[in-house]
């Protein structure tokens, strides 16, 4: 609840990680409590109280930072009825990492005795700090050690992030916690499938995911330079959409800068459900070039619509999509020049060949998820673990 409140009440955007935590309080809203935490101070709010924060979080009001504040004054001088031995053996969900770099949150799990059930989502500051914000890498991995210390079962989004949570076990000499693989679920827009009329003349592309350096968004510009420089008014676009992130300085001066992307490349820092359908729907693919991912979502969201992908070669995607989208090295400018020439075409052989493959493709959606997590809730329960 507390990522969800802050990145709220800054107008920001949901990610990944925010769906994830929306899905779950959507999910468990009838038969939860919201657990508020900030700093070293954690509270389990009443029934009324959790019920308003899950309704204010689900469809944030305009007026959204008044009702929270009177909210939080309402439970101020509220009792909490959640304390002690009431709270012994109840099951606590933390979806989105928060709070578990501080030993408050540890110090409250052994206190209360709650049986904690973290998502993993990955280990990325750990693996690949040069992407991460200064100090993030040391950080995550006290969220991992919480994770590893606290958790009475950990579910992740992949098999990859799994495998990387084992290894970082391994070398701490600590013990992995019951374990479960279960990917995110797609959003229901992109299933649905009614994406309206093309948001944009002409043949375009489209890469989601927030503008940052592991994203790779480098090499697409790159290309693009090189598309516009041979091929002029008749270039394909380049749609990114995403909010604008960190230690990305030289990516957001070619963006703000550069006279000669600027008619060819569409930034839309803010992009709700509807126009990333309309969007995604009528690429001709989605570029992918991460050099790396937790799971990857605009991966799969693209396949669930029918729309093809060219992605980084990285086992996650694999794992999610099989041999469905052409794979490339994500520093392969050549291969991703060509990649965008072939599917610029009208006729594209090498695209066609791709929306074959796609036939049949299941993406992982939220009622499968959660099937999967009721279940081992309730062996969890039955079980005493």
């Amino acid at each position: 609840m507390s990522r969800l409140i802050w990145r709220t009440w800054r107008g920001q955007l949901p990610t990944g990680i925010d769906r994830a935590c929306l899905a779950y309080v959507s999910h468990y809203r009838a038969r939860a409590h919201a657990v508020v935490q900030r700093g070293g101070f954690t509270r389990i709010l009443d029934d009324e109280a959790s019920a308003a924060l899950f309704s204010l979080l689900l469809e944030p009001p305009r007026d959204f930072r008044f009702r929270l504040v009177r909210l939080a004054m309402g439970q101020m001088v509220a009792s909490d009825n959640h304390t002690g031995r009431q709270t012994d053996g109840l099951i606590y969900l933390n979806v989105g990492h928060t709070g578990l770099d501080r030993a408050g949150h540890r110090a409250w799990v052994r206190r209360t005795g709650v049986r904690a059930l973290y998502y993993l989502h990955d280990l990325i500051p750990i693996t690949h700090p040069q992407y991460a914000r200064e100090g993030e890498a040391e950080k995550h991995a006290v969220r991992m050690e919480t994770m590893l210390s606290c958790g009475a079962g950990i579910v992740a989004n992949s098999r990859d992030s799994l495998a990387a949570l084992a290894d970082f076990a391994a070398q701490r000499g600590m013990v992995l916690p019951p374990a479960l693989c279960v990917p995110l679920g797609v959003e229901p827009f992109a299933i649905t499938r009614e994406p309206g009329p093309p948001p944009f003349e002409g043949p375009y592309f489209i890469t989601v995911g927030t503008l940052e350096g592991r994203k790779n968004h480098k090499t697409l510009l790159a290309v693009w330079r090189r598309l516009v420089a041979w091929m002029g008014e008749g270039s394909p676009k380049l749609v990114i959409v995403g909010q604008r992130g960190w230690a990305a300085d030289d990516l957001f001066r070619m963006l703000d800068e550069d006279e000669t992307l600027r008619p060819h490349v569409i930034e839309l820092g803010r992009c709700g459900d509807s126009e990333l359908l309309a969007c995604l729907s009528h690429a001709r693919a989605l570029l992918f070039p991460s050099f790396v991912e937790g799971q990857g979502l605009p991966l799969t969201e693209a396949l669930a619509m029918g729309t093809p992908v060219i992605a980084s070669a990285l086992d996650v995607f694999r794992e999610t999509a099989g041999d469905i989208p052409d794979y490339l090295d994500p520093q392969d400018e050549e291969g991703w020049l060509r990649a965008v020439l072939d599917y610029s075409a009208a006729d594209s052989p090498r695209r066609a060949r791709q929306v074959e493959r796609m036939a049949g493709f299941a993406p992982p959606d939220w009622p499968g998820h959660f099937l999967r997590i009721d279940a081992w809730l309730e062996e969890m329960a039955g079980s005493g673990r």
